[in-house]
């Protein structure tokens, strides 16, 4: 038991503080411990995790994080997994906060900032194209694809509402 803790521990931390973006920034790293380091889940379940997560308010990280660490190792798991995401980093943030907030204008840190964005964009889209190819296995899926679409740029709709509304119609279509 606690080696599994341990690992838990160790596996998010390692994805915190390496998700350099914070958000969705962090999922491709969680991903690459929880499917391919760990193998605690696959790809398709992770894919599904990270859709549960993400109708539920709060950090996806942390949505994560206890998701992951109840299923391996009930509750003492999902806590040992949130104190991986959340320690180092807030440790982290309360040690550095007078240095970051010093050379905030610092060109060398603007330009290190400006040299990883295109990193982190590339690891979430990344994790997009991965999540995506189980997600749409057939025309009505590639229909909710591309209604949500619609609804996020042309309609403007809140991101809640769509997902409420697509898990009504997958209740109805899907069952």
């Amino acid at each position: 038991m606690f080696s599994q803790l341990w690992d838990l521990l160790i596996a998010f931390a390692r994805a915190s503080n390496l998700g350099f973006g914070g958000g969705p920034a962090v999922v491709p790293l969680i991903q690459i411990e929880v499917v391919e380091r760990y193998h605690w889940m696959t790809n398709s379940e992770f894919t599904d995790a990270l859709a549960v997560g993400n109708t539920l308010p709060g950090p996806i990280a942390t949505k994560l994080a206890a998701y992951v660490g109840y299923q391996e190792a009930g509750w003492l798991g999902a806590v040992v997994a949130n104190i991986g995401v959340v320690l180092p980093t807030a440790l982290a943030v309360v040690l550095l906060a007078r240095f970051l907030m010093k050379y905030s204008n610092s060109p060398v840190l603007k330009g290190m900032l400006k040299g990883v964005r295109p990193v982190v964009v590339v690891l979430i889209a990344q994790t997009a194209f991965e999540m995506g190819k189980g997600s749409f296995p057939n025309l009505t899926t590639w229909g909710i694809a591309l209604a949500t679409v619609a609804s996020l740029y042309w309609l403007k709709l809140h991101p809640a509402i769509i997902i409420l509304v697509s898990m009504v119609f997958g209740l109805i279509v899907f069952r």
